[in-house]
């Protein structure tokens, strides 16, 4: 496939008129042709209006032809697995065993909600039979499920370039939903994206869709996404990335003439506790997995811990001192792009000046280990006690990068106090043993409020895409706590529920019907079952 730098509006691309903007190699400092056009208001019109004129029959589809067009996608990526791989290593410095995975990770989950909706339960049918001899009045018949809600914006993340990004969650949920879809293109990776955006539009046209199913849309500022959150066809959007960002078009998605559902997920700083026992049987052991959770991806995952609590004490400082001397070594990290470069070095610049904070691992200091071509950087561990983080708040920032914050508490009250202080996560992670957690028994029901995911002896990085994953926490982790954008119940954030009372049964959905056609499970008359009558 052929770069052009131009937005595929349904089956149309873009024009080339206008400035472009280059893609950017962080590991070289390079330049990457072709430059890309940004989409024309006119442009992002058109493909919204598309998508809601492929609403009236895409939202239609049977879950089977869903099912078989989200397996055509993925079919379709795998098919250039080779240059995509090429291109996003080169725009994101990442390995290429890491853009494998993504790829992976990507088909696989496109694939996961194709068997969802190709069985169809999910829609959650129910049926309440009428019931005319009932008194003192009858009950009507009443049947509902869920339907989609209309168009979905979906926007690219930086540190996922495929499977956050074009096809990824956002896209697949919404897609399975019965929803099309306005992608925007992150600008760090937009040769990335314009290969899995044409893989996706040749799916479209080999499963015969509306043209308008997808479109995906290039701009380098931010008024084009701010534009498809404001339309009034837009009835959902998904976004991860910066807290600033996500809050902005959240903002716009509330502040509509008719509010719809903006999915942001925004930050996180992950604490992760290791509570006295652990630290006793195993802290050398720790401090070497928590320095490659730390480190994985150069510290970019949104579930990086980036907030390690630990009792002061003696093993505790043993811990220290050996995560320190791996966090210190001389080795050099490349960030995704210059603006998480220089949001990095921001966040530990406030760190080593700030006189609640002491510095236990910063190789730049001395070494000047940061010198390179691209977005280069190196590690850093920070420590603080409990009483100042609550009495400064600010210090639970994130810092997106290979830096990581220790916090001492002394008493179990106090740890108490830290853990209620906190913002709301995406995970928690706590290791311990079998006697910690009948001494510590008080803090569970606190990390079960503060977070989505509560990772047991192990580290938070790594999310796997499987049924019964959560991937979402209260704010500001998340705009929307009650939501998840892994896993398949991310298919819930684009749909809603509807009632059909009384209607003759050939004119309701098959998941509706008496005969039952799709063979699903249903509520009938509060019992479960897959029987028709």
């Amino acid at each position: 496939m052929e770069l052009t730098g131009r937005s595929i509006i349904g089956t149309s691309r873009g024009a080339a008129v206008g400035a472009t903007t280059l893609g950017f190699n962080p590991l070289t400092g390079e330049y990457l042709e072709p430059g890309w056009y940004s989409a024309s208001e006119a442009e992002i019109e058109q493909a919204i209006k598309l998508a809601s004129e492929a609403f009236l029959s895409y939202s239609r589809l049977s879950g089977r032809e869903r099912g078989h067009f989200l397996r055509t996608i993925a079919s379709q990526i795998e098919s250039i697995a080779e240059p995509l791989t090429a291109r996003a290593v080169a725009e994101s410095g990442l390995p290429v065993a890491r853009i494998q995975g993504e790829i992976g990770r990507t088909c696989n989950q496109l694939r996961m909600f194709a068997v969802l909706v190709e069985e169809g339960s999910w829609v959650d049918a129910r049926i309440d039979r009428a019931d005319p001899q009932r008194q003192p009045i009858p009950k009507p018949d009443v049947r509902s499920m869920l339907r989609p809600l209309g168009p979905v914006a979906v926007f690219g993340a930086s540190n996922f370039p495929l499977a956050f990004s074009v096809a990824g969650g956002d896209t697949a949920s919404a897609l399975a939903a019965g929803c099309p879809v306005v992608v925007k293109a992150h600008p760090s990776h937009p040769g990335t994206s314009e290969l899995v955006g044409l893989a996706i539009s040749a799916a479209v046209a080999e499963c015969r869709l509306a043209h308008g199913v997808f479109s995906l849309i290039f701009g380098a500022g931010n008024e084009s996404g701010a534009q498809m959150v404001r339309h009034p066809l837009i009835k959902a959007g998904g976004f991860t990335g910066s807290r600033a960002g996500g809050k902005a078009l959240a903002a716009i998605a509330a502040n509509r003439p008719e509010p719809i559902p903006f999915y942001a997920e925004m930050s996180s700083v992950n604490p992760l506790l290791i509570l006295p026992g652990a630290m006793h049987e195993r802290g050398e052991a720790l401090a070497a997995g928590l320095h490659g959770s730390l480190t994985l991806g150069a510290g970019q995952f949104c579930t990086k811990p980036g907030l390690v609590l630990v009792r002061d004490d003696a093993a505790s400082a043993a811990f220290l001192s050996r995560l320190a001397a791996l966090m210190g070594a001389e080795q050099v990290f490349t960030l995704l792009n210059p603006g998480i470069q220089k949001a990095y070095d921001t966040g530990i610049s406030l760190l080593d000046h700030n006189d609640l904070v002491k510095t236990l691992a910063r190789p730049s200091n001395s070494s000047g280990a940061t010198a390179g071509p691209g977005c280069q950087t190196v590690a850093a561990l920070y420590q603080t006690t409990a009483a100042s983080l609550i009495s400064s708040p600010k210090l639970q920032d994130e810092v997106f990068g290979p830096a990581a914050l220790v916090v001492t508490w002394s008493t179990t009250e106090e740890l108490i106090d830290l853990l209620l202080s906190m913002e709301g996560q995406l995970t928690a992670s706590i290791h311990s043993n079998e006697e910690d957690l009948a001494d510590y028994a008080a803090i569970l029901p606190i990390l079960e409020n503060l977070a989505g995911r509560l990772v047991y002896n192990g580290f938070p990085t790594g999310v796997e895409v499987c049924q019964a994953m959560v991937h979402g926490g209260p704010w500001p982790s998340t705009s929307d706590g009650r939501s998840t954008s892994v896993g398949t119940r991310a298919i819930f954030r684009f749909t809603r529920q509807v009632c059909y009372q009384a209607f003759p049964d050939s004119s309701l959905p098959g998941e509706l019907q008496n005969g039952n056609p799709q063979g699903i499970w249903r509520l009938v008359d509060g019992r479960p079952t897959q029987d028709s009558f």
